[in-house]
C-alpha cells in the first residue's frame, strides 16, 4: 500500500461533468488497487452532483491533507467552506471561480510533492480568468507555476500519439509561429517524452505540413518548404527520427499515422480534430515537458450534459492511468540510471 500513487484531482468547472465523470471514474474499488486518489472539491459540491446523477452507493472519505489519505478509499479536500450555487449547464462566474481554487490547491500539492500525479477535469477557458489565472489553459498555466521552458500538448490513445507546434492561439497567428525554431524545440520535447515517459527507444515522429497539401512545392504557401523542411533536417541532424512534412488529410485518412510512434501538427485543429475522432471518447491530453505529471480527459465541461447522467467517464479514467504510467516509468528510469550495470571485461579463456 506503501507504495500505491496518490493522485489528486481538480474538479473542473461546477457546472459541468467534472464531478460525474470523477465520481464514475472512482465508483470501481478494483482502481483503488492501483493509486490512491484525492479529489480536491468540497462534499456538498460532491453529494450535489451524485443526487443530480442518480448516482448511489458512493462516498468519500474527507481528510485535511494528502498525508491523511486513505489507500483504500476515494478521498476528498474540502478547499472551501462556504455554500456555493451549482446551475448545471450555465457558464458563469461561480463555475470559473471554484475551479481555479480547486486546481491552485491541487498544484499547490503537487509541487510541494505531497502527490504524484495531477489529473485535470475541464475547465472553461473564459470564465476561469480571474486574478492569478490568465492563462489560455491549463497548459501554459502549469508551465508558469513550474518554470519549465517550453511544454508540448500530447494527445495519447492507445499508439496515437499527436503533438501540436501551436496551441491555444488564434488561427490568423498560427503562420507566424510556425518557425524553424519553435518546430525543433517541440520535436526535442516530443522526441524526450516518448523516450523518458513512454520507453520507446527509437521514436519516429512524422510531422504534418501547414499548408493544404504541404505547399503543394510552393505553390500554395512556402512554409512547409522554407520552415519546416529544414527543421526537419535540423532535428535529423541530431539524431531525431523526423518525416514530412505530410499533408494533413491524406496523412491520417490513409492511415499513415499508424507507421510512427507520434505526430506533430502545426496547430491545435489540425491535430486534435483528426485525433479525437480517432479516439472515440478514449483520448487524454498529456503536458509533456514538465518535471510534473499531469494529464486530463479530451473533452470539455459538457455543459449540455450536466446532470444527465450521460457523461462518459472513459476519457477521465484514461487520464488517470495514463498518469499513473508515466510516474512508473519515469522512476523505473530513474532507479536504472542510478544505477547502471557495472561493467567488467571478460577474459578469453573463461569457460
Amino acid at each position: 500500500m506503501s507504495e500505491k500513487l496518490k493522485v489528486g484531482i481538480s474538479i473542473g468547472d461546477l457546472n459541468g461533468v467534472g464531478m460525474e465523470v470523477i465520481i464514475k471514474s472512482l465508483m470501481d474499488n478494483r482502481v483503488l488497487e492501483y493509486f490512491t486518489p484525492i479529489v480536491y472539491g468540497n462534499t456538498k459540491n460532491a453529494s450535489f452532483h451524485r443526487k443530480a446523477n442518480n448516482i448511489n452507493d458512493f462516498s468519500f472519505n474527507v481528510i485535511q491533507s494528502p498525508e491523511q489519505a486513505n489507500p483504500k478509499r476515494a478521498n476528498i479536500i474540502n478547499c472551501w467552506q462556504e455554500d456555493v450555487k451549482i446551475t448545471l449547464g450555465e457558464e458563469n462566474e461561480i463555475g470559473g471561480k471554484y475551479a481555479f481554487i480547486s486546481l491552485d490547491k491541487a498544484v499547490e500539492d503537487l509541487t510541494a510533492g505531497k502527490l504524484d500525479a495531477l489529473v485535470t477535469a475541464p475547465i472553461n477557458k473564459h470564465n476561469i480568468q480571474q486574478e492569478g489565472f490568465r492563462f489560455p489553459g491549463h497548459t501554459e498555466y502549469l508551465q508558469e507555476k513550474v518554470g519549465a521552458d517550453d511544454v508540448l500538448m500530447f494527445m495519447l490513445c492507445d499508439d496515437l500519439r499527436v503533438g501540436v507546434v501551436t496551441g491555444h492561439v488564434p488561427i490568423k497567428d498560427v503562420a507566424v509561429q510556425i518557425t524553424e525554431d519553435a518546430i525543433l524545440k517541440k520535436l526535442r520535447l516530443m522526441n524526450n517524452s516518448l523516450k523518458k515517459d513512454f520507453w520507446i527507444q527509437k521514436p519516429k515522429i512524422a510531422v504534418l505540413g501547414l499548408n493544404p497539401h504541404a505547399g503543394d512545392n510552393g505553390v500554395i504557401g512556402t512554409e512547409d518548404e522554407e520552415i519546416i523542411r529544414p527543421a526537419l533536417e535540423k532535428a535529423n541532424a541530431e539524431g531525431i527520427l523526423c518525416f514530412g512534412p505530410y499533408p494533413a488529410d491524406g496523412f491520417f485518412a490513409s492511415d499513415t499515422y499508424l507507421k510512427f510512434d507520434a505526430v506533430l501538427a502545426m496547430y491545435h485543429d489540425q491535430g486534435l480534430i483528426p485525433f479525437k475522432h480517432i479516439a472515440d471518447r478514449k483520448g487524454v491530453n498529456y503536458t509533456a515537458g514538465l518535471p510534473i505529471v499531469r494529464t486530463s480527459p479530451d473533452h470539455g465541461t459538457g455543459y449540455d450534459i450536466a446532470g444527465k447522467n450521460l457523461a462518459s467517464h472513459e476519457s477521465f479514467l484514461e487520464a488517470i492511468f495514463t498518469a499513473v504510467h508515466i510516474v512508473r516509468n519515469r522512476r523505473e528510469q530513474s532507479e536504472l540510471s542510478a544505477s547502471p550495470l557495472a561493467f567488467r571485461k571478460l577474459s578469453r579463456d573463461r569457460d
